[in-house]
């Protein structure tokens, strides 16, 4: 434990913070932070309840002389991305999150920091329990599984919430308020193979892709950084059909909402190519690092001989799903017309694994745009159809179209030109928040997105700055006290 966290401003925040970190958390398992959340706000007095899906609200009444004021919804979700370094050993399920002081930041030891979103969910607990804060009626919303699925949101019943405005705590530019998000689709692909036995001239390697940044898929994706996948199935291509290789095993990426940073494979090569294989292997680490050099300075392809693999998958499957993962597109795919410097429409090529005799792969598509999201999972299809293996799209959920009356923008807007002299940016995000969601279930919401600086949300290097946390509870708090009437 790293105590001068508590010695962070404000730190009534920060506590609730340093308690969220303590709680294992990870999408979908992330019963422990619910009952947690459940015992805060009955211990607290105010009306708590859940859904059937779990989600926690929480309500607390106007403070004097506010009651005419409308009700604001505070919403956050309660999980965080489980990532963590190869060599750091962490069970995501049992073990606290390592948080400490890093000079202007707050990290975390070798995994995810959690700051995305326990900054927010803090945030709404330090405002429950405060009672020095003049603010209107106030209606906690805490979700579940936004990172895997946005299970809470997808769950949020007509009639269970009474607020009027919603105040998204999820976003990570502070100065920033985001009025539209992207909408996503999943998209799930598997090819099925005959394994094979390994005949006796082979030797065995394992490819290690390691050193990448990785990062959030949808905040980070047009920042040019590699994938550790494909770049594993571009020198799978050429290394099959040179030097004979046969994958036995794959393991490539982990979350479907994360860059690929690391991705592994154990293959084997005729033992008269043993040497060449090895070359290439050097040969494509430079081509690597001198194509990533700016973005990618760890990046690291190696390789290191092994034992050999149960089987191999056959060589008809093999050519097939390398061929298709090495054309399937990733990263940006377009940028938005509208909205200058946004990125329109993008793909994550986020995981692919050998599981019994099949080759597994998952994407996360987002487009701010319907029929573009549309377009490219046809163009998926099409490309894993031809390629024989089969493909499911699931998962989806829409955006969030921006509103430019919005009542709580002008306010929003006023409140941090008038406290910190400036005027905020307002802007869309190319990321799933669970707004357009809400707003489904919910048309008449008046919703904003806003929160602190974090950097590289969904990867081990994440990272919150900690003199934004300070404005963005000032932020917070003044809004509230400026919230429209009834």
């Amino acid at each position: 434990m790293n105590k001068d966290i508590f010695k962070l401003e404000p730190q009534r925040l920060w506590k609730h913070f340093y308690s969220l970190t303590q709680i294992p958390r990870p999408s979908k398992k992330e019963k422990a932070a619910v009952d947690f959340m459940i015992n805060f706000g009955r211990n607290l007095g105010l009306e708590t309840i859940t859904d059937e899906v779990g989600n926690v609200i929480i309500r607390k009444p106007a403070t004097p002389g506010m009651e005419n004021r409308k009700t604001v919804i505070l919403q956050g979700h309660l999980d965080m991305v489980p990532q963590k370094n190869s060599d750091k050993k962490h069970d995501f399920e049992k073990d606290p999150i390592e948080a400490y002081v890093d000079g202007e930041w707050v990290t975390a030891n070798g995994t995810t920091l959690g700051a995305d979103n326990g900054i927010g969910v803090a945030a709404a607990m330090a405002v429950l329990e405060a009672k020095d804060i003049a603010h209107g009626p106030v209606e906690a919303l805490f979700t579940i599984d936004e990172e895997t699925g946005m299970t809470g949101a997808f769950g949020i019943k007509p009639g269970l919430l009474k607020g009027d405005i919603l105040l998204n705590l999820d976003s990570e530019d502070e100065g920033e308020l985001y009025v539209g998000c992207a909408g996503g689709l999943d998209a799930n692909i598997r090819f099925s193979f005959t394994p094979q036995p390994v005949p006796s001239d082979m030797v065995a390697y394992k490819l290690a892709v390691l050193g990448l940044k990785g990062g959030h898929s949808g905040l980070e994706i047009n920042l040019g950084r590699g994938n550790s996948i494909k770049l594993l199935f571009r020198f799978l291509y050429r290394a099959c059909k040179t030097l004979g290789v046969r994958i036995g095993t794959i393991d490539g990426g982990s979350l479907r909402n994360a860059i690929p940073r690391e991705s592994f494979a154990v293959v084997t090569v005729p033992s008269k190519n043993a040497t060449n294989f090895e070359k290439l292997v050097r040969e494509y680490e430079q081509i690597y690092k001198n194509e990533f050099s700016l973005t990618e300075p760890n990046l690291s392809f190696t390789c290191k001989t092994d034992s050999l693999p149960k089987f191999l998958v056959d060589e008809n499957s093999q050519s097939r799903a390398i061929r298709a993962f090495f054309s399937c597109p990733n990263g940006v795919v377009r940028m938005s017309d509208a909205v200058p410097g946004l990125v329109e429409t993008s793909n994550n090529l986020a995981r692919v694994y050998t599981e019994g005799n099949q080759i597994v792969g998952q994407c996360l598509m987002r487009s701010s745009v319907d029929s573009a999201k549309e377009a490219l999972a046809d163009k998926m299809a099409a490309i894993f159809e031809l390629a024989d293996a089969a493909i499911l799209f699931e998962g989806g959920y829409p955006g969030w179209k921006p509103n430019p009356n919005s009542p709580i923008l002008t306010v929003m807007q006023q409140v941090y030109k008038n406290k910190f002299g400036t005027t905020p940016e307002v802007k869309a995000i190319h990321a799933g928040l669970e707004c357009g969601l809400l707003g489904g279930v919910y048309p008449n919401l008046d919703m904003i997105s806003f929160g602190p600086t974090i950097r590289h949300p969904h990867s081990p290097d994440e990272k919150v700055n900690i003199a934004t946390v300070g404005k963005f509870w000032e932020f917070l708090v003044e809004v509230l006290k400026n919230v429209p009437l009834k």
